[in-house]
C-alpha cells in the first residue's frame, strides 16, 4: 500500500517527497515481517510457517499500470506487470508445487489484490499449473465512491474524490482491471472496477475481505479530519453513516472480517491478532476461511460449526469494539479512552442518554465495554 499519483505534477511531488514509492533504488536489503508475514507462531499462528514474498509498492499505480517510459511519460507504471513477473520468477523457485497461492495486500495493496488476483489465476492455468488454487486476502483495500462531507476541486491525492483521481489514473498509468469486471461497464467507465463492491461479484477466485468500517483513508478522501478540534453534529453523522453504508456493501461479501474502528490496515501490525469480532479474532476467522474452502473442495458441507467467517460488526460508531487499536491524538500522541475519544468527536453522553432513555453513566458503561 501506499496511496498513488495521478498526474505529472502530484507524482513529481511524490517522487521528490516519498522515493521509495516510487523507485526500488533506496531500500532497505531487508525486511522483518509482522503481522501476517511473522515467522514467529505467537505473532501469526496459522502461516507463520508458510513461504512467504513481500513485494514492496513502487508503481504507484494501485497494482493496476502496464505503461512503460515514453517520450510523452518520464514514470512508468507497472504494478500489473510486476506482479505477473514475480509470479513467473516464483514458478522456479518452488511455487510449482504449491496447494494455495494466497495473493495479500493492504490499502492500495488491498485494492490491488482484487484488480489482480483472477489474472494470476489465469496466469498459473496458461503456464498449466492447475492444481494451483488461488485466494485473496485484501485488507483496509475496499473503498466507497460515496459523496465526500465537502466537496473538493481535485488538486491532490488527499483532496481528490476517490472516482476522479482513479479517473484520471487509469488514463495516466494505462491502468487494467479485469476482464470479467470490464464488462459489465461502459467503455470508459473502468474505473468502477478500483471499487470493492463493484468488482468483487465478477472474481472467480474467494476472496477474505478485511476493512475497518471506518476507514482513516476513507474519511480522509471524504474529507473528515479528526483532528484538534471537535467534530460537528454534520460530520458526526456521516462517519456514523460512512459505517452503515460499508457494512451494507459487505453483507454478500462470503469471507469478510468488519470492526467498527477508526483505523487503517491490520494484517501486517503486530497486534493484529488482538482485534476481535463477536468474539473471534482475524487469525481464527482466517484458518475457518481456509478450511471452509478445504471442505467445500471435498464435499460441500455446510459451513463449519463454531468457526465463523462472515464477521461485522453492528455497533453503530468508531470504536463501539472493545478490542479496537488504541486511538491516540494525532496533536499530543496520548492515548485515549473510547469515552475520551468520543467526546473529542463531539459525542454528548447526555444527549445520546436520553435519546436512547438511558441514564448517562449506564451509557458510558456500555460504550467502555463495547456493547
Amino acid at each position: 500500500g501506499g496511496w498513488y499519483c495521478f498526474n505529472r505534477e502530484n507524482c513529481d511531488t511524490r517522487y521528490d517527497t516519498m522515493r521509495r514509492l516510487m523507485s526500488s533504488s533506496e531500500w532497505p536489503a531487508t525486511r522483518v515481517g509482522t503481522g501476517i508475514l511473522s515467522s514467529q507462531p505467537e505473532e501469526n499462528p496459522h502461516w507463520w510457517n508458510a513461504n512467504m514474498v513481500f513485494i514492496p509498492y513502487c508503481s504507484s499505480d494501485v497494482w493496476s499500470g502496464a505503461s512503460s517510459k515514453s517520450e510523452k511519460n518520464e514514470y512508468a507504471f507497472m504494478g500489473a506487470l510486476i506482479i505477473q513477473e514475480v509470479i513467473k520468477e516464483l514458478v522456479g523457485k518452488g511455487l510449482s508445487a504449491a496447494k494455495v497461492l494466497l495473493l495479500a495486500g493492504s490499502s492500495a495493496g488491498g485494492t490491488g489484490v482484487l484488480l489482480n488476483v483472477d489474472r494470476v489465476a489465469e496466469q498459473l492455468e496458461e503456464m498449466g499449473y492447475h492444481g494451483i488454487q488461488v485466494r485473496g486476502l485484501a485488507d483496509s483495500g475496499w473503498f466507497l465512491d460515496n459523496k465526500q462531507y465537502r466537496r473538493t476541486d481535485c488538486i491532490d491525492t488527499i483532496t481528490c474524490a476517490p472516482t476522479e483521481a482513479i479517473r484520471r489514473g487509469i488514463r495516466y498509468w494505462n491502468g487494467i482491471v479485469p476482464e470479467r469486471c470490464k464488462l459489465q461497464f461502459k467503455e470508459g467507465e473502468e474505473w468502477n472496477c478500483f471499487f470493492g463492491y463493484k468488482i468483487y461479484p465478477t472474481l472467480r477466485c474467494p476472496v477474505f475481505v478485511v476493512q475497518w468500517l471506518f476507514d482513516e483513508a476513507q474519511l480522509t478522501v471524504d474529507n473528515v479530519h479528526l483532528t484538534g478540534q471537535p467534530v460537528q453534529e454534520g460530520q458526526w453523522l456521516y462517519i456514523q453513516n460512512l459505517g452503515r453504508e460499508l457494512r451494507n456493501t459487505l453483507k454478500d461479501v462470503t469471507a469478510s472480517f468488519a470492526p467498527a474502528c477508526l483505523s487503517h490496515e491490520i494484517i501486517t501490525r503486530n497486534h493484529w491478532t488482538d482485534i476481535q469480532v463477536k468474539g473471534t479474532s482475524l487469525p481464527r476467522a482466517l484458518h475457518c476461511w481456509d478450511r471452509s474452502l478445504h471442505e467445500s473442495n471435498k464435499n460441500g458441507k455446510a459451513p463449519l460449526k463454531g468457526c465463523p467467517i462472515h464477521l461485522i460488526d453492528s455497533c453503530p460508531w468508531p470504536h463501539c469494539n472493545p478490542s479496537c487499536p488504541t486511538i491516540r491524538d494525532q496533536f499530543t500522541g496520548q492515548e485515549m479512552n473510547v469515552i475520551q475519544f468520543l467526546m473529542h468527536m463531539g459525542f454528548d453522553v447526555q444527549k445520546m442518554a436520553q435519546q436512547q432513555g438511558l441514564e448517562p453513566s449506564k451509557l458510558l458503561g456500555m460504550l467502555s465495554s463495547g456493547s
